[in-house]
């Protein structure tokens, strides 16, 4: 089995060049958006079917009232547990043999029951295509070899790609710099597997709760009535289409007969 790609976003470093953003839209082919207004320097307030990578700015008052930025570069977590994979009733959404959570375009219906299962709201309905979309973790390039495309363009390093084992290293040597530094309130978030949603495949250094970044404290998976939903769903879908084959085979077969008869 493969190792797990994983990417580590390591805000202390973050600029919010919005470089990131652009490099996805372009290397995606995803279309432009009318900015929204969103009282920041974002673009838009959350995640689109056309934004997949979203920089966020957080404004925080610091030491003597004086004002603090915070930036973070934010993504699909491609959970190792993913709600969005358990929810899906078709098996658009797939887990790569790299560990990643990706969308097969081809078979996914538009049912949106992975928007619902989502924790972090980062899968959308395209209108579009009439089907859902997010980050894929630029599998056409990582599949090759290649770094992700926000990856690439960062030119802080906020953004580093690789493998999961490896970065982890990584994240918690920074972290361990970051706290002799007197960064008190600096924290990983999604880097344990034995954690929340069996860890994240894109984590984060934080330098303050997760809710101030927009982020579950705790994720969890959905509510059970949501994967009953999609398998009633697909249990539907499937007897809806052996009753349609049946009635075809029934009419066929009389108007045989009735031929005959004749």
């Amino acid at each position: 089995m493969a190792r797990t790609l994983a990417m580590f976003t390591d805000t202390s470093v973050c600029i919010g060049c919005r470089a990131c953003e652009v490099a996805c839209k372009q290397w995606n082919q995803l279309p432009a958006e009318e900015p929204q207004w969103t009282g920041t320097y974002a673009a838009q307030p959350h995640f689109t079917d056309k934004t997949w990578r979203h920089v966020r700015f957080i404004e925080e008052k610091g030491q003597e009232g004086q004002p603090k930025w915070l930036l973070m570069s934010d993504v699909c977590k491609h959970c190792n547990e993913a709600g969005c994979l358990e929810a899906c009733p078709t098996g658009a959404i797939y887990r790569t043999a790299f560990g990643t959570v990706d969308i097969n375009q081809d078979i996914c219906n538009g049912c949106r029951y992975c928007v619902s299962a989502c924790p972090f709201g980062v899968v959308h309905f395209n209108q579009g295509s009439g089907r859902v979309n997010k980050c894929t973790f630029c599998v056409d390039r990582t599949s090759e070899g290649m770094q992700t495309a926000c990856a690439k363009t960062c030119p802080t390093q906020s953004i580093q790609f690789g493998y999961r084992d490896e970065l982890e290293v990584k994240a918690y040597k920074r972290l361990d710099e970051l706290k002799a530094q007197g960064v008190k309130e600096a924290n990983l978030y999604g880097v344990d597997e034995q954690g929340p949603l069996g860890g994240l495949n894109a984590f984060f250094l934080l330098l303050d709760k997760p809710d101030v970044y927009g982020l579950p404290e705790n994720p969890q998976l959905p509510q059970k009535p949501i994967f009953e939903d999609a398998a009633i769903s697909a249990g539907t879908a499937i007897l809806a289409g052996i009753g349609a084959v049946v009635a075809f085979r029934e009419r066929g077969g009389g108007g045989d007969g009735e031929g005959g008869e004749e």
